[in-house]
């Protein structure tokens, strides 16, 4: 790729437009340090590229190594770098230090703000967002005045990705979610962020919540136990996928990608419990593969399609329905 230090346009209209953070994670061992592409919505991103999904990031990144490596990394899976992309110095870290004993202490070097463009013209199917960037200070709020514009205009999409050490209180914290919450059709949660949210409730509880928010699916994901996908009218718990777990990085940002290409694929009107299953199982399917292989390396289409091959025989599990409070 010939890079030339800024983003080149979209030429097409995109399927999907994720908004957040791309970062340079930076491993500190006793062995030495690595670097790797990181950031949950730069890593959705990635995944939706690598599944054969036209997408653009608008992200906020450096004019520097760090930036370039991120770019070349998004660039190599199909990704497009939007306009107002570079606006930093210097690329946001997040460094992670493992002592001889397995401890681990975290810092954080992250600059948040976007030039977003207009995209009242050239909506995307799905805009996606979360993590940090829906919390931190000035990008925060161009993100939240970016969903309200297009709130009837396309889908949109939100993956909060708790990072309890950058939020403030959890009283804002907590604020700041709902208020996004009522501007997006889809929230997507672990079942740790949904402890830290709502500590006290179960997952069925706190899906119960959301929707009484305004969010028309709640997905809660719950590890190897599964995850919990909710509307209004029907909730279905989804198990697992049985395999041999490497690591987990990466893995609820794999099930995200998978998610909003069931989304693209199915449709995203008041799912009928089949095609809730249907968004379970492939995101569930992602996800598996990704735990599979050592680092966030998420599966590409032709993987995810064997993989849901792989599971149709008679003998594979398929969600069940729940009883919703």
């Amino acid at each position: 790729m010939h890079n030339t230090g800024k983003p080149n346009p979209p030429q097409r209209v995109l399927d999907v437009v994720v908004i957040g953070e791309a970062l340079t994670d930076v491993i500190t061992t006793p062995n030495g340090t690595t670097e790797h592409p990181g950031g949950s919505p730069g890593n959705v991103a990635y995944g939706l590229a690598r599944l054969g999904v036209s997408t653009g990031l608008l992200t906020s990144i450096g004019a520097d190594r760090r930036g370039h490596a991120l770019e070349t990394h998004l660039a190599g899976a199909g990704v497009t770098l939007l306009p107002g992309s570079r606006p930093l110095e210097r690329t946001s870290t997040a460094t992670a230090t493992i002592a001889h004993d397995g401890s681990a202490s975290y810092a954080f070097d992250i600059t948040w703000d976007i030039e977003p463009q207009d995209y009242a013209l050239t909506p995307p199917k799905i805009l996606h967002t979360g993590s940090i960037a829906s919390f931190l200070s000035p990008g925060a709020g161009k993100i939240k005045t970016l969903l309200q514009q297009l709130r009837t205009e396309c889908t949109t999409t939100y993956d909060p990705n708790i990072r309890p050490a950058l939020l403030g209180t959890h009283t804002e914290a907590r604020h700041t979610f709902e208020e996004l919450v009522h501007l997006t059709n889809v929230v997507k949660l672990s079942d740790e962020d949904a402890q830290w949210l709502y500590p006290g409730k179960d997952p069925e509880e706190t899906a119960t919540h959301l929707l009484n928010l305004g969010a028309e699916l709640v997905i809660i994901t719950r590890g190897s136990s599964g995850s919990l996908l909710a509307t209004p009218s029907a909730a279905l718990s989804i198990p697992a996928v049985k395999c041999s777990v490497v690591d987990t990085i990466g893995a609820g940002d794999s099930y995200m990608s998978a998610l909003i290409l069931g989304l693209l694929t199915h449709g995203t009107n008041s799912p009928a419990p089949s095609a809730l299953n249907q968004l379970g199982r492939m995101a569930a399917a992602a996800a598996a593969i990704t735990v599979s292989r050592a680092g966030a390396k998420p599966p590409t289409g032709n993987e995810l399609r064997t993989q849901l091959e792989t599971q149709s025989q008679p003998h594979s599990p398929v969600g069940h329905p729940l009883s919703m409070p």
